[in-house]
């Protein structure tokens, strides 16, 4: 058991998952940030794709 957690820890395959985990921390930590700014250029993306849409 000690031996496997020896190997565990010095395992470097995790770091990938450590660092994928905290990419995502960050990325989603931006979007509760500026979520406001973020919603109101997704609706003016889509009044303009409907009114453009109306006029064809």
């Amino acid at each position: 058991m000690a031996n496997y957690l020896k190997n565990f820890w010095f395992d470097e395959e995790a770091v990938g998952v450590v660092e994928i985990i905290l990419i995502l921390v960050v990325l989603i930590s931006l979007v509760l940030i500026f979520k406001e700014q973020l919603t109101a250029i997704v609706q003016n993306i889509f009044k303009k794709i409907t009114s453009q849409s109306n006029s064809v």
